[in-house]
């Protein structure tokens, strides 16, 4: 049975440390990720603040900010941004309880995606903890919209997902991905794939201060019908891929995996932020259970 379908809580074994830039600042910064007892959660703490309280519970009224990135924030208005990749990583490799700390306002984007961060953790070792694992079972269907763009969590007794985009560009057209969210799935079609963006809104985003960081080596550039990297995409879907990865990273603040079908349809962080606020505001639609999930079972 793997860690992410095993019924208790689990957190790391020892600390793993890791440093990058930040994709919008251009900041280099250094991560820690901490073992943490049962029942904490994800905490984010700012080291490099002395003045107030640094640390940050993650929760899904605790993101205040989602149009290029997930950002989170406390009551003191410290703010952090970019978690999305790490949080994907977290969720996906059943990670229930652990401290983050981080000397900066942005999470390193290392490569793009989620597997640096896998194998971050993957170093620091999975311990379990005595304590059974929550699951917010999604019992009735809560949709969002904005224009064409729409996002839905719908019953299932198991966590699925579903996202398809569609961009005028025969570099990226039409993708749909359609899946079992585990930890075999995010490793083997999920973590390897990066952000990506348009190389005429790069100049846009820098006089806006942010993409500063951003480069070939931790993102997929396209212009026009061209990929700028030079090793092209790392599999089929790339694109795609990345938006389910967000995705699982931007649910995760929730604070517990979801026993429910994910379907996406243009979506980004705002939408899924804004799907999480619906879900949160609505008690009826959901339930906090210790129940495994069917996908446990055959483990």
């Amino acid at each position: 049975m793997t860690v992410f379908n095993d019924p208790f809580e689990h957190t790391i074994i020892a600390p793993a440390i890791c440093a990058g830039v930040g994709v919008h600042t251009g900041r280099r910064v250094r991560l820690m990720v901490r073992p943490a007892a049962a029942g904490q959660g994800i905490v984010f703490v700012r080291t490099d603040i002395k003045d107030r309280d640094n640390r940050i519970p993650v929760s899904g009224d605790a993101v205040v900010d989602a149009r290029l990135n997930t950002m989170i924030a406390n009551s003191s208005d410290v703010r952090l941004s970019t978690i999305e990749h790490l949080m994907a990583a977290l969720s996906a490799l059943g990670i229930s309880n652990a401290v983050i700390e981080v000397d900066g306002p942005e999470l390193p984007i290392l490569d793009g995606s989620a597997l640096p961060f896998v194998q971050l953790l993957d170093r620091a070792g999975f311990r379990r903890q005595e304590q059974p694992r929550q699951f917010i079972e999604i019992l009735e269907p809560i949709r969002v919209e904005e224009g064409d763009k729409h996002a839905t969590l719908l019953p299932c007794d198991r966590f699925e997902m579903r996202f398809e985009i569609d961009f005028d560009t025969a570099v990226i057209g039409n993708q749909v991905v359609d899946f079992v969210v585990n930890e075999d799935t995010f490793r083997n079609e999920i973590m390897s794939a990066r952000t990506f963006g348009f190389a005429h809104e790069v100049e846009a985003l820098r006089q806006a201060g942010l993409a500063r960081g951003g480069s070939l080596e931790n993102a997929v550039v396209i212009d026009g019908e061209e990929i700028l990297n030079p090793g092209g995409l790392r599999m089929e879907r790339e694109f795609v891929r990345h938006k389910a990865l967000d995705a699982i990273g931007d649910l995760y603040v929730l604070g517990a995996p979801l026993m429910g079908r994910y379907e996406g349809y243009k979506a980004g962080h705002q939408l899924n932020n804004k799907l999480v606020r619906a879900l949160l505001a609505n008690p009826k639609a959901w339930r906090v259970t210790t129940k495994v999930p069917q996908m446990a079972m055959a483990g």
